[in-house]
């Protein structure tokens, strides 16, 4: 679903956003791929078991689609085993909190922050002061079950073990009520074939219709500014780089004529054109020494899994090529797909000046960025060399004072609420 620029449309359905950055959460602990939809789909045979009304169920999906997402700012690996682990409670409320700042998924956010707390015989039905949603303890319950799937063996052949389990904790880490339902189902081995094979959570969005949960264009840019904040704090060597190049990519998508809707689809390519980092392991992000050939590749392989990563997401078939084709270049020799000009529209040939301008002039932690003289002449060497846009560069040039000053600003306000996100 697009967005309609002459009326007052919905621009694409949350689901989709959710699926993303599911996905995208995985890519970082390949080990657990699969776990969110695993946990999504117990969460909702046992929520549909019970009895729980449509609406609760469609945010218990949701919040279980998303439960890890708080971990992707986290410095520490989070480890899906341990119940211990000195993160779990840390990572619920900052991905709770993260949600929180989004009023139209507050209930999701509730969910969310509560989705690691022990039933305890009734008294985790409140934790400090506050009370826990139901829908909380289901989706610790689905997702103690899924984690406990092994990736090895044959899933079927683990049922008993997993079902002696559980039971083991009615009443003491999960609601007997909802253990009850878990039993009730667990016999059949349709279903847990079912939880291993993608194609078959794809009946759950159609059941519960949530892809009717629309999001307009101006909640599509709150949002994905929110996940590009969580995305970008994986390293601080690239912490605010989406804040500023999404400001960057607006101020000459407005210089170059693009209508407003146009302008703010560009803000949304910003804030996610790096997505795909989430798919590179840390040490090579944040290595200051020269790459060996081996790393480079993997690096450039950034933008593919950008790409890949929004490409399902409804109403962002410009979004996601201005997103991806940040680094391709007007002579065709930029990466992944090697595009060249004729392939490169308005809004990706923006993207890649964005990038560019906001990656040289903002301060890393081994580096200061460049001033003024040395960022035009550095802008000037790639147009000459056939890389960028000569046009875009020439309003950049024109315009540099108003904005770098937007850079920095969204710079500063995405730390702020970075800092905010993490008060835990």
């Amino acid at each position: 679903m697009g967005y309609c620029g002459y009326c007052d449309r919905y621009f694409t359905n949350f689901y989709d956003l959710a699926m993303c950055m599911t996905s995208a959460v995985e890519l970082i602990n390949p080990e657990v791929a699969g776990h969110h939809k695993q946990t999504a789909f117990w969460a909702y045979e046992i929520a549909d078991t019970m009895g729980i009304p449509l609406g609760q169920q469609q945010t218990l999906i949701f919040a279980a689609l998303l439960h890890d997402i708080g971990s992707i700012p986290l410095n520490e690996t989070l480890d899906y085993y341990d119940e211990n682990d000195q993160t779990v409670n840390r990572h619920a409320i900052i991905g709770a909190r993260l949600f929180s700042e989004f009023p139209r998924l507050q209930n999701v956010a509730d969910v969310i922050r509560f989705h690691h707390i022990q039933w305890d015989g009734g008294k985790g039905q409140h934790f400090k002061g506050k009370n826990v949603p139901f829908l909380s303890h289901i989706l610790h319950l689905a997702d103690r079950i899924a984690i406990q799937v092994k990736k090895g063996g044959y899933v079927v052949s683990q049922i008993p073990a997993i079902k002696e389990s559980i039971s083991r904790r009615k009443g003491l880490s999960f609601p007997q009520e909802a253990v009850n339902a878990f039993l009730q189902i667990c016999d059949k081995e349709a279903l847990w074939l079912d939880s291993m094979d993608s194609s078959s959570f794809l009946e759950i969005p159609a059941s519960l219709s949530l892809k009717a949960v629309q999001l307009t264009l101006d909640e599509t840019v709150n949002l994905t500014q929110l996940f590009s904040g969580i995305i970008d704090f994986r390293s601080p060597f690239t912490a605010l780089h989406s804040a500023g190049v999404s400001a960057v990519a607006y101020s000459l998508a407005k210089l170059c004529g693009l209508s407003e809707n146009e302008c703010k689809m560009m803000s949304i390519a910003g804030n996610l054109h790096d997505i795909g980092k989430i798919a590179i392991p840390k040490e090579i992000l944040e290595k200051q020494d020269r790459l060996e050939p081996v790393e480079y590749d993997i690096i450039r392989s950034h933008t593919y899994y950008t790409y890949r990563l929004l490409k399902p997401v409804s109403g962002f078939e410009e979004i996601t090529q201005w997103a991806a084709y940040h680094h391709e270049k007007l002579n065709g020799c930029g990466y992944p797909f090697h595009i060249k000009a004729d392939g490169l529209s308005l809004g990706a040939r923006i993207m890649a000046v964005a990038d560019i301008f906001t990656a040289i002039t903002e301060d890393r932690p081994y580096r200061a960025g460049m001033q003024k003289k040395q960022t035009l002449k550095s802008l000037k060497s790639m147009v000459d060399n056939g890389s960028i846009s000569p046009s875009i560069s020439s309003r950049l040039a024109e315009n540099y004072g108003s904005v770098d000053e937007i850079r920095r600003k969204a710079a500063a306000s995405a730390a702020s609420r970075y800092q905010r996100l993490l008060q835990v």
